[in-house]
């Protein structure tokens, strides 16, 4: 059975959330139509839907990408993925009994990951908790959503190296489903959010630099300018006589 733009898209978000697509990589056309045996038209509906959820971007003469969020795009997604996993659980009511017994078997799967080498699929395991959750608490539109972001954020993770421990990260998903078992909603709150604070805190964020700061050095005003058309009227170096020691040099005398 031929494969849908749909399963293509979902294959890629999968990979991206089990770190084994970095930020930025390219995603031909035609490789991909050879990978899945499938036409262009295919491949680049899944692309065009994924360009829609800003999992990836085109560049007219460069192709598709996997997106490099940017500083103030990894801020942003933070700040999204709190109002909606907070407010979920915020509006919750009594948690269904297969909705916990689900929980609780994707954490076993975590706890199992973290034992073996298997790091893609670790990664995807503690991503994915994030969307099994919103799924057992009864909003598939918002797992959907959380899922989109959750990718984006495992890319920013990536770009930015987070120091962000793995089994720390579990034991938290444990936490807040505990919280959650036995009705305490505001603590399974409040952990959700130091969780998510602890997360984005790990991201070795550089401090925004000066785009101008090389042009900015180099076309500032030399020091003495001022001086130097009085020095020029004042005294006319004779022929043969060595240049004037005075440091400062004009910059068209430089271009």
């Amino acid at each position: 059975m031929a494969i849908s733009a749909s399963e293509i898209s979902a294959r890629i978000v999968e990979a991206v959330m089990a770190q084994k697509l970095a930020p930025g990589s390219r995603l031909g056309e035609q490789q991909l139509a050879m990978l899945f045996d499938c036409s262009r038209t295919i491949v680049r509906e899944a692309l065009t839907r994924l360009a829609a959820r800003g999992i990836v971007t085109v560049s007219a003469r460069r192709g598709w990408f996997v997106i490099e969020p940017s500083q103030d795009e990894a801020r942003e997604a933070f700040e999204a993925r709190r109002v909606i996993e907070l407010g979920l659980i915020r509006s919750v009511g009594k948690i269904e009994k297969t909705a916990l017994r689900q929980l609780k078997a994707h954490l076993q799967r975590e706890k199992a990951a973290l034992k073996e080498s298997d790091v893609g699929n670790r990664s995807f395991l503690l991503g994915d908790f994030h969307v099994c959750l919103a799924e057992c608490l009864g909003n598939t539109l918002l797992a959907d959503t959380l899922r989109d972001y959750t990718a984006r954020t495992t890319l920013i993770a990536m770009l930015y190296q987070s120091t962000h421990d793995a089994v720390q990260s579990c034991e938290d998903h444990v936490q807040i489903v505990a919280a959650l078992e036995r009705g305490d909603h505001a603590a399974a709150e409040a952990l959700m959010a130091e969780h998510i604070g602890t997360v984005q805190s790990a991201l070795r964020v550089q401090a925004p630099t000066d785009p101008l700061a090389q042009l900015r050095d180099a076309l500032a005003p030399l020091q003495n300018t001022s001086a130097a058309p009085a020095a020029a009227k004042g005294s006319r170096r004779k022929p043969g006589a060595p240049p004037d020691s005075d440091s400062s040099t004009y910059l068209g005398a430089l271009l």
